[in-house]
């Protein structure tokens, strides 16, 4: 059964996560990656809106019942291998050589708010869901390059607010803090908006993907270093 799902709108390809809450695991991670060669493989492909079909959810980042599961057992070797896999999915978007446009169309929370920030431009629904960092909350902190990454998207002050507190933000105080393009009216919309924006942009893969590697290169150097090391020893885990 397909959790990801893709379709070509003119020169946008559309990936639709398909999946209610949109869980990220093992599952996730091979699907998700599965749809990014086969665009990639569409020359004629200039840029990717990654949304939702769920009525409430954009995505609410990792599975904690499979993580559960999964520690319960003792198999780190399958926790290890899936956060090596979602890191790697983070790194793929960062250096799409086309632009990734995240269409929010309910909650992203954790992981799921993380892979908006990876995106190069961000829209939110005003009607549904919320934007959010839940980690201080649940004792998860984020790994170096997942920090690295969100302050691209969101602004030091606002992510220095979100990251302590755990707060929820809606759309539109998103797009006061300039962390969305626009906050659209309502599911259609979003869509609407975040297609049209798209199809302004048809340039060249290799520059696009040149100045992208450029512009992320500390990102993805953190990426391939620090957080292999703390994947590799469990380290995000914390007690208490």
């Amino acid at each position: 059964m397909a959790i990801i799902e893709w379709e070509k709108n003119e020169s946008v390809a559309i990936i639709n996560m398909c999946n209610g809450p949109n869980k990220q695991n093992p599952e996730f991670v091979g699907q998700m990656n599965r749809c990014f060669d086969e665009i990639l493989e569409d020359k004629d492909i200039f840029s990717i809106v990654l949304t939702s079909t769920d009525e409430k959810n954009f995505c609410q980042g990792i599975d904690i019942e499979w993580l559960g599961q999964k520690m319960k057992d003792q198999d780190f070797d399958s926790i290890k291998s899936f956060l090596h896999g979602i890191n790697a999915i983070f790194k793929r978007v960062l250096l799409m050589p086309v632009p990734v446009i995240a269409a929010i169309n309910g909650h992203a929370f954790g992981n799921g708010a993380m892979l908006a920030c990876t995106c190069d431009f961000r829209f939110m629904t005003k009607d549904k869901g919320f934007f959010c960092f839940p980690e201080v909350d649940i004792s998860i902190p984020f790994l170096p390059g997942m920090i690295e990454f969100v302050r691209k998207a969101i602004l030091e002050y606002k992510f220095n607010e979100m990251i302590l507190s755990g707060k929820r933000l809606g759309a539109q105080e998103l797009e006061d803090s300039h962390v969305i393009v626009k906050a659209s009216v309502n599911k259609e919309a979003l869509l609407k908006d975040a297609l049209e924006f798209a199809r302004t942009f048809m340039k060249k893969r290799g520059i696009f993907g040149e100045l992208k590697k450029r512009m992320h290169k500390d990102i993805i150097r953190v990426m391939e270093t620090e957080d292999i090391e703390q994947i590799d020893s469990l380290s995000l885990f914390i007690e208490g």
